[in-house]
């Protein structure tokens, strides 16, 4: 009996683990076993594998074949383990010296022509691979630029089995990324904040809560721009750092988004329909649980449009996530965890045909119905929202001062980069990049409000406020301030924080500026 072994990576979450493939030719009829707690994707590599090696004409081993996945304890899944079964086959079957697979890791699903084609996860598999100390790497030639993104590791793209083969033996092909097409590439949304007529007060909450990384939930009658808003948010965040954008990219990899154009230098934005199911929003999966929409938008904007409408199960599911920052999706012999800090972003009619508060419009709904449509959002959800915004229908004064226009998204965006970096100047020594992130034990430390405090205090007394409330409203003082550019925030605004998160007018918006 002749055995060889190549590597390959499980993935658990966004966490990979190095596994082996051991493969032992003799001692049997002409068949293919595949031991190490496999799902389906992966026993069926199987057929895979014997197909695409014939179709090459390199010819399958006439004997018993038996493929071992070690750690055997740890479930494995998905199609990117193909390459390594039959590298390890093959080594048995001395084609090629087995030395040359100590150092390599191998990614990549076979077609049965042969061809090696793209697979899920592979940012990840790598960073884990350099970390468990690998120096060189076969992947998907279609997928060589997304490899090439991790430093520290000699990366070979291969197109097919021929391909594989040549560089086992010495003599890799010509590697040349394969050009996609340009509808894959990161999109230009090209929406501004400009476009939005009127709506100063609801443009002034969208601009805080860019700046403190807070979330907002907007509430008005259907057509004064709740949607158009909440698009045009992910524009006013500033570019994802380096350790951001590794993190963004590795989740958007494992979903099997492309990452042509290279890491993801924007905060990406999710808008889930209102039929999402809880699994496609938090994540999940029968075995192996994917990430979610949640996941998706880390580091960015999560949008939930017409919010009520979405299943109860869906918008409670966002408690944990909203005060951990992640998720952790449990199943029977593996617990997977994503990242989750993401921005939320809630929009709401009055009642289910919209007009239960607007002037002229006459409301069709029974008072209950109305009442129910308003209590399926949660007040522990709404417990967490940092910013209430209602918005009203434009008045004809209102509409004559929009045909003047509006600030460019541009300008709010510099306003806002502004006011982040003084939150990282000053919370740079603890490891937070914005006031939303602040814990509340280190805000009520490192963050304290000597004057106006008891503005807070009489609406706590009053039970206008939770213990989380005081939090929410201590931190959109500072980030007001830091739009001001002061090094601490006033008595008003304190105010005026406390108004937003109440879900007051806020009259005069350059007040809270100054």
């Amino acid at each position: 009996m002749s055995t060889a072994r190549a590597y390959s990576v499980a993935l658990v979450g966004v966490e990979g683990a190095i596994v082996e493939v051991e493969a032992a030719i003799g001692g049997g009829l002409p068949r293919m076993v595949i031991v190490g707690l496999a799902d389906a994707a992966l026993a069926e590599a199987r057929e895979r594998c014997r197909a695409a090696v014939h179709s090459k004409g390199l010819g399958w081993p006439a004997q018993l074949v038996t493929v071992n996945l070690s750690p055997a304890t740890l479930p494995k899944a998905g199609s990117h383990f193909d390459l390594a079964i039959v590298s390890s086959v093959c080594a048995a079957a001395e084609r090629f010296d087995p030395a040359v697979l100590d150092d390599l890791v191998l990614l990549g699903e076979l077609g049965l022509d042969g061809r090696v084609r793209p697979v899920r996860g592979l940012l990840p598999a790598l960073l884990a691979a350099v970390a468990a100390g690998f120096g060189t790497a076969i992947v998907p030639a279609a997928q060589l630029r997304e490899a090439q993104l991790v430093e520290g590791l000699t990366v070979w793209g291969v197109a097919d089995l021929l391909d594989l083969v040549a560089v086992l033996l010495g003599n890799p092909p010509d590697q040349h990324p394969v050009a996609e097409p340009e509808a894959e590439a990161q999109p230009t949304t090209g929406k501004d904040l400009i476009d939005v007529a009127g709506q100063l007060e609801a443009k002034w909450a969208l601009e805080v809560a860019a700046a403190g990384r807070h979330h907002l939930f907007m509430h008005g009658p259907p057509g004064v721009g709740k949607t158009l808003l909440a698009e045009r948010l992910p524009g006013l965040l500033p570019d994802l750092d380096a350790s951001e954008s590794l993190e963004v990219s590795a989740i958007h990899s494992l979903a099997g988004l492309p990452l042509h154009d290279g890491l993801i230098r924007r905060p990406p934005y999710a808008d889930p329909h209102h039929s999402a199911s809880l699994a496609s929003v938090v994540g999940g999966g029968a075995r192996m649980a994917l990430p979610g929409s949640i996941s998706r938008a880390h580091r960015g904007v999560l949008f939930l449009d017409e919010a009520p409408e979405f299943p109860p199960r869906v918008i409670e599911a966002l408690r944990v996530p909203l005060e951990s920052g992640r998720v952790v999706l449990g199943r029977a012999m593996v617990h997977a965890v994503y990242p989750a800090s993401f921005q939320l972003v809630l929009a709401a009619n009055p009642c289910p045909c919209g007009n239960a508060v607007t002037r002229g419009a006459q409301c069709r709904c029974a008072p209950m119905a109305v009442r129910r449509y308003a209590e399926r959002i949660s007040g522990p959800i709404l417990d967490r929202i940092d910013i209430h915004h209602h918005l009203t229908p434009m008045s004809r004064a209102y509409l004559k001062a929009a045909q003047a226009g509006g600030e460019p998204t541009a300008v709010v965006a510099a306003r806002v980069a502004e006011a982040r970096a003084r939150q990282r100047r000053r919370l740079a020594e603890h490891g937070w990049r914005t006031n939303g992130e602040v814990p509340g034990p280190a805000l009520r430390r490192l963050l304290p409000l000597p004057r106006g405090i008891e503005l807070v205090d009489e609406a706590v007394t009053r039970g206008l406020l939770s213990a989380r409330g005081v939090d929410k409203v201590v931190r959109l003082a500072w980030t007001i301030g830091d739009l001001a550019g002061v090094d601490r925030p006033t008595r008003d605004h304190l105010h005026t924080a406390l108004a937003m998160r109440r879900g007051e007018q806020l009259g005069v918006m350059s007040d809270a500026r100054a």
